[in-house]
């Protein structure tokens, strides 16, 4: 049997529910392909930190480093005094180093996001259950750059006399970092199919440069790396303009590649989209490491309830399994993947059982029940 490390980083809220039934997706599909898993959990985030007075255990890091992948739950707890989640003492949320700790220090540089609405499910524009486009509108990958911009961590605050008056954040924008984001969503761009409006592959570079001179490196660096890629079209789209686009023509994009801190808030807008965050999955992958993430976070308050959907986790999973499979060449591997993948398509597909944010509360099901018929249809 091949055996493949996996660290597996619960974290806050609902993070442990959620993944959990990951696991339990994982193992089954990789009984089904000879596979076997050694499962290191690390508890982390911000409950972790107010017991322990660090968001995770020491050595965590070398633990994640060692692992073939990298599977994330959520991070972010409410601050017993209020105010916020649970802060550190260096001014960091605690579950910082699970997440952008690691994002850095691994070198995951290509944060992915896969916009795509599956049959039975209904997107969520303003707020309610319904369906306006026809689910091939929808079918767009959005590449964020994952290591620099806003969130380089170059800030400081000025608070003479006590008083915070001062507080900087300083966006770093670097051709390295540019090159290779850019460079990949090319490359991804020329293997699929193309906008869903007319088949062309077609890469959207989100920027601000008519203001920021950040954006403009960024899209120098766009258009010097397109020339590489002919057969690719080439788009430019002003980020607050490319909102509404994105709401109202998604089937114009098919790749689309931005900046952090843009990529951050843009890919929460698209994943209303696709039926908002219980099915939006997050992919942070470099050239030697990779973790895998739902996007929907904590979410506190429903906790414990087996109210959450699992069914972005399992996704993610499934997209961690695809990834090291074809980084191990494990063919095994990239079918447990896409077992794993065509089951919940096919609950989906079924139109029951699905959790409240997919179907409202009146033909909600539990978060376990759900997570058994993934199981079944594996």
């Amino acid at each position: 049997m091949s055996a493949h490390r996996v660290v597996a980083l619960p974290g806050d809220g609902i993070g442990p529910e959620v993944m959990r039934e990951a696991l339990r997706a994982v193992r089954l599909a990789g009984d089904k392909q000879g596979l076997s898993f050694e499962i290191d959990e690390i508890p982390c985030g911000g409950k972790y930190y107010l017991e322990h007075g660090r968001d995770w255990p020491e050595g965590s890091e070398e633990r994640c480093r060692a692992a073939d992948v990298i599977l994330l739950g959520a991070v972010g707890w409410p601050s017993p005094g209020g105010g916020g989640p649970v802060t550190m003492s260096d001014g960091n949320m605690a579950g910082y180093n699970p997440v952008i700790g690691n994002r850095t220090r691994l070198d995951l540089y290509a944060n992915i996001r896969p916009v795509k609405l599956y049959p039975g499910v209904q997107h969520r524009i303003s707020g309610e259950v319904k369906t306006v486009w026809a689910t091939k509108n929808v079918d767009m990958v959005i590449f964020r750059e994952n290591t620099e911009g806003l969130y380089a961590g170059i800030r400081g605050v000025l608070a003479p006399g006590g008083v915070r008056k001062v507080a900087i954040d300083t966006r770093v924008i670097t051709r390295e970092a540019s090159l290779r984001i850019i460079r990949r969503a090319f490359e991804f761009a020329r293997a699929r199919t193309g906008a869903p409006r007319d088949g062309k592959k077609r890469v959207t570079a989100i920027v601000k440069n008519n203001v920021l001179d950040g954006c403009r490196l960024f899209h120098e660096i766009f258009l010097e790396v397109g020339q590489e890629y002919p057969d690719v079209e080439k788009d430019t789209a002003i980020v607050d303009a490319f909102t509404q686009w994105l709401v109202t023509e998604p089937e114009r994009y098919d790749v689309c590649v931005t900046t952090n801190m843009f990529g951050d808030i843009v890919t929460d807008l698209a994943a209303v989209l696709q039926g908002g965050m219980g099915m939006a999955v997050g992919m942070n992958v470099g050239d030697a490491h990779a973790m895998f993430e739902p996007i929907h976070g904590s979410a506190p308050p429903l906790a414990g309830l087996d109210r959450a959907n699992p069914m972005a986790m399992t996704m993610a999973a499934a997209e961690a399994l695809k990834w090291l499979g074809q980084k191990k060449a494990d063919a095994g591997c990239v079918a447990a993947g896409e077992a794993i993948d065509r089951a919940v398509r096919s609950v989906l597909s079924d139109g029951a059982p699905l959790t409240e944010d997919l179907v409202g509360r009146d033909r909600a099901a539990a978060l376990s029940a759900v997570s058994e018929a993934i199981l079944r249809k594996i």
